[in-house]
């Protein structure tokens, strides 16, 4: 499942895969290419989205852990974080469409992964991609 190139006020919302067997759901095939380069045997992408606020950010959510790409996490240098759902503590999903921004182009939204090192807090671009990720996330951590 791919998201549109160019979001609109109509944008559908995004369904999570239901299945291991399931295309998983990205914004940026590059960036589900790299993700897919660093998987273990017999893990499973089910998401890659892009991340506002950094040129080359992105989350990655798997069968077995989370894969945050960012330089914000390692300083200046470019680092693939894993995050394995045993580590996650409480996951948090924000959304920040308002009275201005509505729920179109402008719309973004929040996922916050608390692990006892620290809280990792992610913006997404798009009203409704938090709220996926948090879902997926979620079914891993019940």
């Amino acid at each position: 499942m791919r998201w549109p190139s160019k979001p609109n006020g109509d944008e559908a919302p995004v369904e999570a895969p239901r299945s291991s067997d399931a295309a998983p759901v990205f914004d940026r095939r590059e960036q589900l290419e790299k993700v897919q380069a660093a998987l273990l045997p017999g893990e499973v992408v089910e998401a890659v989205f892009d991340l506002k606020g950094t040129g080359t950010g992105f989350i990655g959510i798997t069968s077995h852990r989370v894969i945050v790409y960012d330089k914000a996490f390692m300083r200046k240098m470019k680092a693939l974080v894993s995050i394995p759902y045993n580590r996650i503590h409480a996951v948090a999903a924000e959304d920040e469409s308002g009275l201005l921004t509505g729920r179109g182009f402008f719309a973004s939204s929040k996922l916050v992964l608390t692990t006892a090192h620290e809280p990792y807090e992610l913006e997404f671009r798009g009203a409704d991609k938090a709220h996926v990720a948090h879902n997926l996330v979620l079914s891993h951590l019940l």
